[in-house]
């Protein structure tokens, strides 16, 4: 007997839960008014992996930004402006929330230990062969 499209949904969402995926995946990018974005996928695609991209470049950047503030900082450096400082502020801010985000989406897709009960109890979907 064919099953329903919220039947197929409801068994795709155990088998993550079973599996440790975490569902959909928080993108390193918003959309234009600000939202975030999210993909549902297996970490596999070329979404994801761009995604992954992105974030190393974040990072990197991030990195980079803090090695220079922190020059910038040290005693006995050279003073900078207020606009200076104050790029350099928006920068660190910037740099800041990416990280962030980059922690909440990867802290998202961490598997969820299953108690020892649980785990025997799990399986993958009951007739993959679904049509």
């Amino acid at each position: 007997m064919p099953r329903s499209d919220a039947d197929r949904l409801r068994r795709r969402e155990l088998y993550e839960a079973a599996s440790g995926m975490a569902g959909p995946r928080l993108l390193p990018w918003t959309t234009e008014d600000g939202r975030p974005c999210y993909l549902r996928t297996d970490g596999k695609g070329y979404i994801s992996t761009l995604a992954d991209g992105i974030e190393t470049v974040q990072l990197g950047m991030g990195q980079e930004l803090l090695e220079y503030a922190r020059g910038i900082l040290a005693p006995g450096a050279k003073a900078q402006s207020a606009i200076e400082y104050r790029w350099l502020a928006c920068r660190l801010t910037e740099a800041l929330s990416d990280a962030l985000r980059v922690a909440e989406s990867r802290g998202e897709r961490i598997p969820v230990p299953q108690e020892e009960g649980e785990a025997a109890n799990a399986s993958p979907l009951d007739g993959q062969g679904e049509g």
